[in-house]
């Protein structure tokens, strides 16, 4: 939730975090403190990070005020680290994670720990997203290390010529082992989307990778670029996503969609592909719908 308030005479002066505190009486001086350091609070739309910033009378504030327990600060391992290059860095993003930064948090987002690898690394200025995934999916992200690379990537993207591989644990057995969804998609809620017409052109394909006991392991490979648009075409299809509650599906511990590969053409035109097994969670939510397909390193064996 946000919350707003504008700094009258009685604030004017006043350190960012003192005054915050006497404007919203319900959030301790400690935990306003760590929202500016989160990245989540704004003086006149601009982020502010320095709680020692003195208010000004007419100053609008607002604070991004995050669910007790939601923030988990974000630190690449070694292995997160899927590929580098002077042109891109690809990592592996976690389940339960926000690609880039929101109205309640900078810290603790890909976008941030991608930003902090990558000045440690020399690299400044802002950390170029191209494409996101769901906070709920793991799996492969690219990130543009200038202008002109994020440019290429995003005409890639756009034009439908990255290869992207997900694989998605679905209620329910899919009859045939290949199909096609060709379903327009349109926004239908507020942070839903369904198969609707007026919708925007969205394809995908399918493939059976393994059945199970009341579930399936199925590989998508999303020919378009919509928002939520694999989740919804299963759902429209009758097998929501294992653990994705808001299109039909069962509860489970994470959402069981995992973007297994995607492949470009860097600058020189050669092919890159980076992939990225799923974790041991997705692994073990498999497991217990009898789907034993992960190998030790986790690949998919077939």
């Amino acid at each position: 939730m946000i919350v707003k308030g504008t700094a009258g005479s009685g604030e004017a002066g006043m350190r960012l975090d003192e005054g915050a505190a006497m404007l919203f009486s319900d959030l301790s001086r400690s935990r306003i403190r760590k929202i500016i350091d989160l990245g989540g609070c704004s003086v006149n739309g601009v982020m502010c990070r320095v709680a020692s910033r003195a208010l000004r009378e007419g100053d609008l504030l607002a604070l991004g005020v995050m669910e007790p327990g939601r923030f988990r600060e974000l630190v690449w391992a070694r292995e997160d680290i899927l590929y580098e290059d002077e042109d891109v860095l690809a990592v592996r993003k976690p389940a339960g994670f926000s690609s880039q930064r929101t109205p309640y948090q900078l810290k603790g987002t890909v976008e941030y720990a991608v930003g902090v690898y990558l000045k440690g690394r020399g690299i400044d200025g802002p950390v170029r997203i191209v494409h996101r995934l769901d906070r709920g999916t793991s799996g492969v992200m690219l990130f543009p290390k200038n202008r002109a690379v994020a440019a290429v990537l995003s005409d890639q993207l756009k034009g439908g010529r990255v290869d992207k591989v997900y694989l998605a644990l679905v209620s329910g057995t899919p009859a045939e082992d290949r199909w096609l969804v060709d379903e327009p998609i349109a926004k239908v809620g507020t942070s839903r989307y369904g198969v609707a017409r007026p919708g925007k052109e969205a394809r995908t394909e399918f493939l059976m990778r393994a059945g199970g006991e009341g579930a399936a392991l199925v590989e998508a490979r999303p020919l378009t670029g919509r928002t939520h648009q694999i989740r919804v075409h299963l759902a429209h299809c009758g097998f929501p996503i294992v653990g994705d509650s808001g299109y039909g599906g069962p509860a489970a511990p994470r959402l069981m969609l995992h973007c297994g590969s995607m492949a470009y053409r860097d600058r020189e035109g050669k092919e890159v592909a980076v992939t990225a097994p799923p974790d041991s969670e997705f692994a073990a939510v498999c497991r217990e719908f009898a789907i034993n397909a992960f190998g030790v390193d986790g690949d998919v064996k077939f």
